[in-house]
This record gives C-alpha cells, structure tokens and sequence, in this order.
C-alpha cells in the first residue's frame, strides 16, 4: 500500500516563559496508508491532538518531516500549505465551527468557493450529492440552529469533504454527540472510507476507534503501540466484539 502520510521523527516543544520547555510530541514516527482509515488514542495531554495539527500543516513542528503525497510539508510557503489544507485535506472537529449568518449549505460550499478552482455550478452539484449520501439533503436551505448535534457533523463533514480532499482529518469529531448520533456519524466516515477516502482521526472513545482499520496509542508524546483491528465491514462483523478486543488492548497500556 501507498503511503499518502509520513511522517519521521516528530518533535514538538512548547516553550513555557524564559527557561521551561515542555515536550508534547517526542520523535514520532507514523505512516498512514492511502485508503486507511486509522485512529489515534491515549490519555488527556498525551499529545494526540497536536500530533494531528502538526501533520496537517495547521501547527509548525519543532523539528522532523512531514511527507504528505510525496511532498514535504516543511518546504511549502505559508500560502502553499495553505493551498494544501483547503484543497487536498478536509477537517473535521469536535465542535463545527459552523458560520452562523450562512445556512447550511452555504456553510458547505464555502471552501469550494473560496479554492476557486472549479465554477459554482459543480460544487453546488457536489454539495447536494453530498447532502444526500450523508442523509441531510432536508437541511439544504435551514439555518444552522435548526439542526441536531449529529445533523450538524453531517454538515461539517459535507463541508470537509466539498474540496474532494486526500485524506479527512478528524478531532473527536463524536466528541460532543451521544451515542446514538456519534454512531450516525462513524457509519458515514465509515461508508466514506469504504468508497476510498482516507481517514486520520483522534479519538478517546474505543466505541468510535474500534470501527477504523488501525489504532495507534499515544503516551507522553509518543506512540507506545498499534493495534491492527482490519477493515470493518458491518455487514460482517459486530462492532461490540471488535471493542472488546481494543479495550482489552487499551487495559494493558494502563488506557
């Protein structure tokens, strides 16, 4: 398999007033295969967010490489990563950040607007093909107040998704829904990566994690462990049992 991520010996140091320092990412290694769908966990403060904003060109790392489709990400102008983030990489976080003077699908034709790289019609064409894969097609004209938690993840990944990026990354994106909805959410990251599109996400729920393809397990800024679930298909397999292999997993790391 291809990797359209890698990324070789990351460090990230916060300097805290004259003299403290505080390492959050510690030589990370970690590669993500083109297609994959991988979830990153660990404890508060393990640094698995970061991990995630440092790779996507959001945060500058401290020193390391970051090769993303073959080109390194430390070499780009500020315009170029910017270029790259709104093009070839879709977000996906906890909380939308959803603009609340554009209804909802103003909200997700955006970034294909603001790219400016194909005409209005044929992302207006997309975003209602979106909407409608993802089962929010009702939403198109309501305002942003006028849809539930679950509904609203929908949109952000609508959105995230508009630019037909390379890969999604995600930041708890089930992090602020109940159960039901945050798997409403899953099975549409999972139907979109069965369909080809690669998924990097951070997670603390082994729920969400044990449908993704890989898990990897922070602890004090580096990855202590992975573990190998395969592909999840729902048609032939139950998800239950596949937690309760990651869980047992994650008990022995003290998760």
């Amino acid at each position: 398999m291809k990797n359209i991520l890698d990324v070789q010996g990351l460090n990230k140091t916060y300097t805290i007033g004259k003299t403290n320092h505080q390492d959050v990412l510690v030589n990370v290694d970690m590669q993500v295969g083109d297609g994959e769908f991988v979830s990153v966990m660990g404890p508060s403060g393990s640094g698995k967010s970061t991990l995630l904003y440092n790779i996507s060109g959001m945060d500058v790392p401290t020193s390391g490489t970051v090769i993303f489709q073959g080109e390194k990400m430390g070499e780009l102008s500020e315009a170029e990563l910017a270029e790259r983030r709104l093009g070839d990489m879709g977000f996906v976080f906890q909380n939308m950040y959803l603009l609340s003077n554009l209804n909802v699908f103003d909200n997700i034709v955006l970034p294909g607007y603001t790219l400016k790289k194909e005409t209005r019609q044929t992302i207006n064409d997309r975003a209602k093909q979106l909407m409608h894969h993802t089962g929010i097609s009702e939403l198109e004209n309501n305002d942003i107040t006028q849809a539930s938690g679950g509904q609203l993840q929908r949109v952000g990944i609508c959105r995230a998704l508009i630019n037909q990026p390379s890969i999604v990354f995600g930041d708890e994106p089930t992090g602020a829904l109940n159960s039901n909805f945050a798997e409403e959410v899953m099975d549409v990251l999972g139907g979109l990566n069965r369909n080809g599109t690669t998924i990097l996400l951070v997670t603390h729920d082994p729920s969400v994690a044990s449908r993704t393809e890989r898990v990897l397990y922070m602890s004090d800024g580096k990855i202590g462990g992975e573990f190998n679930l395969g592909t999840f298909v729902p048609e032939e397999e139950n998800v239950h049992d596949r937690e309760k292999k990651l869980t047992a997993w994650l008990e022995k790391r003290g998760f």
